[in-house]
């Protein structure tokens, strides 16, 4: 059982209509920022997570696809470590590592754009 935290970010879906039309190498650069903000996402998870045996902190992902970022993580126990349960206290290791680094998502992607346009002219 894998654990996803996903936002729900308002214009997903027309940005992935916007990145289908832009320049091969700015789809490249977003893209690589985008991968790179996973990963830096999935560093600070990795060290918010508990550590008993290090299983759940071995088990972190973080992958691209169609330009949206996918982080959990694959153990079995994982959305009970961060939800927490009626026995056990929450222990939240992936949101808070995704809203520590959602501000620097937004305002680098902002600014990709702003700069495409500015190349394209608009």
């Amino acid at each position: 059982m894998a654990v996803e935290i996903t936002c729900d970010i308002e214009g997903v879906e027309e940005f992935q209509v916007a990145m289908q039309r832009f320049d091969s190498a700015m789809q490249n650069q977003v893209y690589r920022f985008l991968a790179s903000w996973a990963a830096d996402v999935k560093g600070a998870a990795m060290r918010n997570a508990p550590v008993r045996s290090g299983y759940l902190r071995s088990t972190i992902y973080a992958t691209i696809k169609d330009w949206v970022a996918q982080i959990g993580a694959e153990a079995t126990y994982a959305l009970f470590v961060e939800m927490g349960t009626r026995h056990m206290q929450a222990r939240p290791f992936l949101y808070p590592a995704i809203q520590e680094y959602l501000p620097m998502l937004e305002m680098n992607i902002v600014g990709a754009l702003e700069q495409a346009k500015a190349e394209a002219g608009l």
